[in-house]
């Protein structure tokens, strides 16, 4: 490292560089609320947001950068006046609105930590948060009141309640009180001072590579730098972007891609709190969107919706899909029907605040998540010895970067795991082609083990992604006595294809295209896959039900 980017010599992924970027980038060492405060002189009179109704299209709420700003300020000054100190840790528990918004850049510049929770969470889910991360303040919506009241009984945590929506409770009783009365528009813009470097900006709970979930620390200077990187990467040109945000703000990527990117950039933030494919589709065409960020099942979603394939989705420029590897076959409709190429896969985990790796934007290969970004080093090691593997191989993914966070909270022993001599061990296992495409094997963790044989669900989920009918799929090992594990294929059929999908004929078609041991056993139809609040189909859960059904 050296001046806080990473130095590297010759990478094979240098051959394939976007023509408009340099292979390293300038990081101002400033605090995370910089990237709204910078736009107030170039783009104050600019809509940041539009808060827009998920059913009906509806517009709810305009703000400015000047309003959103002047918000985050009067929230900062609040917090400060109710005792929040630098350092503090303060909850939230918002869909995306304009509240979640300014609560993030509001409690940076009481130089405070934000902890963001899922908004449909439960209060036994949200208490463990509250105590692991300590949390002095909760600034919750009305609709998750009820559960955070069960979270934060018989602790010492105060509650703030912001009014989401058109929605707006009669009263409320005297353990909590309402965001707009401790909002301080008096008090002149003056943020509390912190170290970029150290301070920690965000605490986002993960799974991490194993185990229980554990709060990865991302500092203002991890958040800074990978807003820029992301940026840049993919060519925001600054006052003239129009961003769907629909992935949860309260996620890393919804955080990054559809919040801080947008924000630095002075774009126009198309805010809605769910998912609704046929009213994603009528924005993008109203508003003339520019970027649609999400995971591959918004995409599925869209594709298997009648009234979202007919919108006009030529406004779109390049848009990302993460979180979870895109099936070749979604993005090649998605095209399709956008006219043109913008569905490039990236690659991003909490812990890499998210963005590590990205499809270049001129040379996207499908299939690959694509090449690291400025100033993002990887190494692909053996998964039993830690040796680097030669080109072509397979092993676990190493990265290196200015955005890799600073550690775990309260978990010294986790975070020296994950973090070996400045490398940070993904979890995932991945391949590199000759010109440094990386492309996603599968997690380590979720490899199936048949008859010695590993089969990785994504070669398998990639197969069956082919066959006319299947929407969305999952793959997982399930015991058995004699092969240690069988292939199970979890599928949602699509709604022309709903029961009459012959699960012969889908074993006959992996058979052709796949070894033996990796064909599916069992296969299994469902209405639908449980997802994470990102949209990510979660294996997890699946084998979960199945060692219940085994006891």
């Amino acid at each position: 490292m050296e001046n806080g980017r990473v130095v590297t010599s010759e990478r094979p992924w240098f051959k394939v560089w976007p023509r408009h970027l340099p292979k390293s980038l300038e990081y101002p060492l400033v605090p995370a609320w910089w990237l709204l405060e910078k736009n107030i002189k170039l783009f104050g009179d600019r809509d940041a947001v539009i808060f827009i109704n998920h059913e009906d299209m509806s517009e709810i709420e305009r703000l400015s950068y000047a309003e959103l700003y002047k918000r985050s300020v009067a929230l900062s000054q609040g917090l400060r006046n109710i005792g929040v100190q630098r350092g503090d840790r303060i909850a939230t528990v918002l869909p995306n609105s304009p509240p979640l918004i300014q609560s993030y850049y509001g409690i940076w510049m009481a130089g405070g930590t934000i902890v963001p929770n899922n908004p449909m969470a439960r209060g036994e889910e949200l208490r463990k948060t509250f105590i692991n991360a300590e949390i002095k303040v909760v600034i919750a919506s009305e609709q998750s009141l009820p559960e955070v009241r069960k979270a934060v009984d018989g602790l010492d945590i105060q509650t703030i309640v912001a009014s989401v929506g058109r929605t707006i409770l009669d009263e409320l009783s005297d353990d909590a009180c309402r965001l707009e009365t401790i909002l301080d528009f008096k008090a002149p813009p003056s943020p509390v001072p912190v170290s970029p470097e150290e301070d920690v900006a965000v605490i986002l709970y993960t799974g991490g590579t194993t185990g229980e979930p554990k709060g990865a620390m991302l500092t203002h200077r991890n958040i800074v730098t990978n807003t820029i990187q992301f940026a840049e990467w993919y060519a925001f040109e600054p006052g003239e972007e129009r961003c769907v945000c629909v992935i949860p703000m309260s996620h890393s990527g919804g955080m990054s891609g559809v919040m801080n990117v947008p924000v630095y950039s002075g774009a126009t933030l198309l805010v809605m709190q769910r998912a609704n494919p046929s009213v994603i589709g009528r924005v993008v065409e109203k508003y003339k969107a520019t970027r649609l960020f999400g995971v591959h099942t918004l995409f599925a979603a869209l594709l298997n919706d009648e009234e979202a394939c007919k919108c006009d989705y030529s406004s779109l420029k390049a848009c990302r899909t993460g979180a979870a590897p895109l099936p070749v076959q979604i993005k090649k409709a998605f095209d399709e029907v956008a006219g043109k190429e913008v569905l490039v896969e990236a690659y991003g985990i909490t812990e890499t605040s998210p963005l590590a790796v990205a499809n270049p934007i001129d040379r996207p290969k499908a299939g690959s998540i694509g090449i690291p970004l400025p100033d993002t080093d990887v190494r692909i090691v053996d998964i039993e010895t830690g040796e680097e593997v030669p080109e072509g191989g397979e092993g676990e993914l190493l990265i290196r970067g200015p955005q890799v966070m600073k550690g775990y909270l309260g978990r010294p022993d986790a975070t020296a795991e994950a973090i070996q001599d400045g490398w940070f061990r993904s979890g995932d296992v991945v391949r590199m082609d000759e010109e440094g495409y990386l492309y996603v094997v599968d997690r380590l963790k979720d490899f199936i083990n048949a008859s010695g044989f590993k089969v990785w669900p994504r070669e398998v989920e990639e197969v069956l992604y082919k066959y006319p009918g299947v929407k969305l799929c999952a793959v997982i090992g399930v015991p058995d006595a004699y092969r240690g594990e069988n292939v199970k294929a979890f599928i949602v059929p699509t709604d022309e294809s709903r029961g009459t999908l012959n699960i012969d004929d889908i074993i006959a078609h992996c058979k052709r295209h796949l070894s033996s041991y990796k064909v599916p056993r069992k296969i299994e139809f469902r209405d639908q896959l449980p997802l994470s609040p990102a949209g990510k189909i979660l294996r997890r859960v699946l084998r979960d039900e199945e060692r219940g059904r085994c006891q």
